[in-house]
């Protein structure tokens, strides 16, 4: 385990100088959400440099919060969380709660990522019914620039949701578009996909059937408020 540096023996204080580093919380926040591998954190949380992601994963190794380890074949190493690390998280979810409840959660401009939502919105997509055949969805945020605009979700039996930020070159079955605000309001439980969708802030428009089945693949965050609002 690390070693304390306030040179006190206070619960309080020793939680605080382990968990209370910018960026802890929201590493193990993002593992408890699936994300084992360095890559899987920096898509997760794009705003946090790699350089200090490798720190404060050393400082969590340290404390006896992560485990490393190099799993299978390869030699890229993967982080898992301790049994010290998974009674955190009922803490982490009630902070989530707490915020939502407490704290003014309107969105700022300056507080929406595309890349983030999408990624987001990946891993919590649910295909059930599950597509016979390769299903491909567009997101188009008009507002934003070119490069920034445009996500493609595939989903195929048998194999996870897959992400790009690139045209993949496959013939898209759904098309998405939306603003940004609207999208993130849906997925976060301030509001909801359909109530955007009624609204025309959110527009599907492609295969019936793939529209159909994206309502249903649609979930909202783990956090999200309760009941979309």
């Amino acid at each position: 385990m690390g070693t304390r540096v306030q040179g006190q023996f206070c619960p309080i204080v020793m939680a605080a100088e382990i968990l209370s580093p910018r960026w802890s919380i929201v590493i193990l926040s993002e593992m408890m959400q699936g994300s084992t591998r360095f890559n899987e954190l920096r898509r997760g949380i794009p705003r946090l440099s790699p350089a200090l992601l490798s720190k404060r994963l050393k400082e969590l190794e340290d404390w006896g919060i992560l485990d490393r380890r190099i799993t299978g074949s390869g030699e890229t190493p993967e982080y898992f969380l301790t049994e010290a690390a998974e009674e955190l998280r009922p803490i982490i979810d009630a902070m989530a709660n707490w915020t939502h409840k407490w704290i003014d959660s309107r969105m700022d401009p300056d507080h929406l990522d595309a890349q983030l939502l999408m990624w987001h919105v990946r891993r919590n997509l649910n295909p059930d019914p599950a597509p016979k055949r390769r299903t491909v969805v567009q997101f188009i945020y008009p507002e934003l620039p070119q490069k920034e605009r445009n996500y493609w979700m595939i989903v195929e039996p048998g194999r996870d949701v897959d992400l790009c930020s690139l045209e993949p070159g496959h013939n898209v079955d759904l098309f998405i578009n939306a603003d940004l605000l609207s999208m993130t309001r849906a997925f976060m439980g301030q509001s909801s996909l359909e109530r955007e969708i009624d609204r025309d802030r959110i527009v599907l428009t492609g295969d019936i059937g793939t529209e159909r089945n994206f309502r249903k693949w649609f979930v909202q965050s783990s956090f999200a408020q309760k009941p979309g609002a």
